[in-house]
């Protein structure tokens, strides 16, 4: 390994940890601090609980589902770390660690820490807190570890030529190896191509409605005629539920491993849980279970001696028994699968034990710490990065960290030095007017709109109105910021888009159904002001709207789309407005009709909005906010 390799990998967990030490001091200080009622009013307790369920799961992990009344936004998430509590006075032990399996609405699973659920989840004031997750900093901690020492083994090889040290080799596949996805378009076969024949690294670039995930399937079909199990990764639980039901649709076995974020049975039926669950021997394993929980019970009412240690022994017994068993039905159903679908982060997970496999896919690479996508491809022979670096960066907590290139993705990097990839350039989501923008900025006009796309629009609306900016310059419609929250919002601009929907709404024909629409902004308090106003429009409750900030809409779509910028003062200030990758995917939401809401004299300085606005005046519909104001 160059001395240039070390140093950046040494760079990568110095970066690596200043966001951990933000990410606890950000939890001690801020959350830990709130007592709890604040807690559960931002989002980060659950108070009180409803324990609706307890047992046992893979491993002899206790886990216990609870429920909560309300569904007020929350910041619970599959894979999240917890502390289980009860406010009950006087109790031994009030607390316990978990991981969320699953969270939907009101309902949660955890999947506990310890040898049993705690005896006091029957009595009342039980709650759940969100708690620091150091598991994600552990992991990513030791991927680093292992590329750093890693010396004349597939993982150095695999570093070396994606940090660029050397070439990336390819076997050239011919065209008639995938003649038969006749499902995919031209660009899409010839990714499946690269894939199968990369000996290294293969880069997908997938722009907005170009089919990256439909491809991916396709390619993971093709492996698995030569290749016994693949590993395919994605940086969230929602985007691996995804994949797995795309991956069941097209007949491929496919396990999901770790923690899932649907709770639907067509996403649990394919979980590694539930495939041991239908296994017959699994009753048997369950009832070694209960046997060694009720000795543990009795041993620990046992006040000393010879009989309180053959007790927990005898306990002991039977537990290693129903374990040994359990890895048994462990291994026969990972054997048994095409393919395994996880977060990076769960790739570690100790139920993948020492696996390798020869091809690992990293889908949303483009939304993935760099640190993270290190750790399946320490498990694999090949890797293939898959994404689009124009969308949504990762998150990146730590401004210090960020400085200094934390956000850069390995996928960005591995474009940079290799060049090679292959571009998917024909989309299926947007009209060519809605596209044309974000073709032109980011994609060099490489990208097409598919045959009975291109020109698709809404009832009785041209093309060229299928692209709308609605000015609210001199309006006095100025921002402004919650002074708690501190994030921003713009009521007039809601009051516009509300005119311009009912205008909308009005203008489809009876014959034709409503379309589906959604309200997006860059900021969750103008996304939360949205909703109720929405919400008190008795006009409007028959049409199936959405309402979300840009990043919690990301890899969605609906046939209209309006997006209100918020940002309106005197100093032409656009904020994170300027971080133009959020801005592409916001604009590459809509199917049919785009409307923009926002000032002309506030944004148009940038030159990334000084662009829009000239491309709807060539494009689109200029309109001014005028135009909809009433009284």
């Amino acid at each position: 390994m160059t001395d240039e390799q070390q140093a950046e990998i040494a760079e990568l967990r110095r970066l690596t940890d200043l966001e951990r030490q933000e990410e606890r001091r950000l939890h001690l200080e801020v959350i830990q601090a709130m007592p709890l009622v604040q807690r559960v009013d931002k989002g980060y307790s659950w108070y009180p609980l409803q324990v609706m369920e307890s047992g046992y799961g893979i491993g002899e992990r206790p886990y216990v589902v609870v429920t909560r009344e309300g569904e007020e936004a929350h910041q619970f998430r599959a894979g999240t770390s917890v502390n289980l509590f009860t406010t009950q006075p006087e109790t031994r032990s009030p607390e316990r660690t978990g991981v969320i399996q699953y969270v939907k609405k009101d309902r949660m699973k955890i999947i506990l820490g310890g040898e049993d659920p705690p005896g006091w989840l029957q009595r009342g004031g039980v709650g759940v807190d969100l708690m620091f997750d150091e598991r994600t900093y552990v992991e990513m901690e030791k991927a680093m570890q292992l590329l750093s020492t890693a010396r004349g083994n597939r993982t150095a090889e695999l570093r070396d030529v994606i940090m660029g040290a050397r070439p990336a080799e390819y076997q050239p596949v011919p065209a008639e190896r995938v003649a038969h996805l006749t499902e995919l378009n031209d660009s899409q076969r010839a990714a499946v191509r690269e894939i199968l024949g990369a000996s290294h690294l293969s880069l997908i670039h997938g722009p907005p409605g170009t089919g990256k995930t439909t491809t991916l399937v396709a390619a993971v079909g093709e492996l698995i005629k030569t290749e016994t199990t693949v590993l395919f990764c994605a940086p969230s639980n929602s985007a691996a539920d995804l994949v797995t039901l795309r991956m069941a649709a097209r007949g491929i076995r496919v396990v999901r491993t770790g923690n899932i974020s649907r709770v639907e049975d067509d996403v649990m039926r394919h979980t590694l849980e539930v495939q041991i669950a239908e296994h017959p021997d699994t009753k048997q394993v369950k009832k070694l279970r209960l046997e060694a929980a009720e000795l543990r019970r009795k041993a620990k009412r046992i006040r000393g001696g010879r009989d309180k240690g053959l007790a927990f022994a005898e306990a002991g017994r039977l537990s290693g028994w129903a374990r040994q068993l359990e890895d048994h039905l462990l291994g026969y159903v990972l054997d048994a699968a095409e393919v395994i679908v996880c977060t990076l982060v769960g790739a570690a997970a100790s139920v993948l034990g020492d696996r390798t496999f020869k091809t690992c896919i990293i889908d949303e690479a483009a939304q993935a710490l760099e640190p993270a996508s290190w750790i399946p491809i320490t498990k694999a022979n090949r890797v293939v990065l898959a994404g689009d670096p124009y969308q949504l960066p990762p998150t990146v907590k730590s401004k210090d960290a960020e400085r200094g290139g934390f956000g850069i993705t390995l996928l960005e990097k591995a474009l940079e030095r290799h060049g090679r990839n292959a571009l998917l350039d024909v989309q299926y989501r947007m009209n060519e007017r809605i596209m044309g923008f974000s073709n032109e900025y980011f994609y060099a006009g490489k990208l097409i709109a598919a045959p009975g796309v291109a020109e698709r629009t809404l009832p009785g609306v041209s093309l060229a109105e299928s692209v709308v900016f609605i000015d609210t310059a001199g309006t006095g419609f100025e921002e402004s910021l919650h002074p708690q929250f501190k994030s921003r919002y713009n009521e007039g601009e809601i009051g516009i888009l509300i005119e311009h929907l009912l205008q909308l709404k009005g203008s489809i024909p009876p014959e034709y159904p409503l379309p589906r629409v959604a309200v997006i902004s860059p900021y969750r308090e103008q996304a939360v002001r949205a909703e109720d106003r929405l919400e008190e429009v008795a006009e409007l409750v028959d049409l199936d709207i959405t309402v979300n900030t840009i990043d919690g809409f990301q890899g969605r779509e609906r046939a209209v789309v309006y997006l209100t910028l918020v940002r309106s003062n005197h100093r032409a200030e656009i904020g994170f407005l300027n971080d133009y990758r959020r801005m592409n995917v916001a604009l590459t939401r809509a199917k049919l009709h785009l409307v923009v809401i926002g000032d002309s004299a506030t944004i148009g300085n940038d030159p990334f909005f000084a662009g829009f606005l000239a491309y709807v005046e060539r494009q689109g519909t200029y309109q001014t906010a005028w135009e909809y104001m009433t009284g």
